[in-house]
């Protein structure tokens, strides 16, 4: 049997949405779903605003899991949340520019123009904030996308800067120099093409495996006598010594 087709009385209307979002006189949202927290001095008091669904225990500095039982020292806020409280706050327009000083580096400035509100005596504020990312200060998966890494570092800066809020966010810190809380599928992903990348640097630098093993044991390496070729390493260590690499002359 044909299906019957809808007429337009029928038909469910989707081009009107289900609410409509306004701002009352000193620039705050209209929505039964945001309540704004204030301080004892009659600002925002926007690290109350964050949602605990954005907020996680640093790795780096606590084994605690339970974000109640944490300060705001040993917590991070996701990128999900940074943009949660750009949207209640507000903005007209995000700009970023790039600059790659060097392949191993990426620098994003990003410039937020937030719209005026009663803690800006009702004036448009434009705000600023730099984020890099190297191989050095990024890990695993984020390692292979320097730019984006800073970008987002610089829009998170730049928010939570602006909106006073003194906890770090996730996209800041270097999850490499502590507990990686990145899939292991990501680094058995990257290994292989992160490994073939450190031959070639190799062979270009005329380092041969035997002179990686020898500095590695100067180093004190784990397990570095056993290394019979670079992919035994872990991508951490990949990347770190393709950063290092790069920087020395061919002998």
């Amino acid at each position: 049997m044909a299906k019957k087709k809808s007429t337009p009385e029928e038909a469910p209307v989707t081009c009107v949405p289900p609410k409509s979002f306004e701002r009352n006189e000193f620039g705050l949202l209209c929505d039964p779903n945001v309540t704004y927290e204030y301080s004892e001095d009659g600002f925002i008091d926007w690290r109350k605003m964050v949602s605990s669904e954005y907020l996680v225990a640093n790795r780096q500095r606590t084994k605690e899991t339970d974000i109640s039982k944490l300060e705001d020292r040993d917590l991070l806020i996701l990128l999900a949340g940074i943009k949660d409280l750009a949207k209640i706050r507000g903005y007209e327009s995000v700009e970023y520019s790039t600059t790659c000083p060097s392949p191993d580096i990426v620098v994003a400035t990003c410039k937020i123009s937030f719209i005026p509100n009663y803690e800006t005596e009702g004036k448009a504020v434009v705000f600023s904030a730099i984020g890099d990312a190297t191989i050095n200060n990024t890990h695993g998966f984020g390692s292979m996308y320097l730019a984006a890494c800073a970008e987002n570092r610089a829009f998170v800066r730049c928010v939570r800067n602006f909106l006073r809020i003194n906890v770090v966010a996730f996209d800041e810190i270097n999850h490499g120099a502590g507990q990686s809380q990145l899939p292991n599928e990501y680094e058995q992903r990257i290994s292989p093409d992160a490994s073939l990348q450190l031959k070639e640097l190799m062979l270009k630098k005329g380092v041969s495996i035997e002179a990686l093993k020898r500095r590695l044991v100067e180093e004190n390496y784990d397990g570095a006598d056993s290394i019979a070729d670079v992919s035994d390493l872990p991508a951490k260590k990949i990347f770190e010594l393709i950063g290092r690499l790069k920087k020395i002359q061919k002998s």
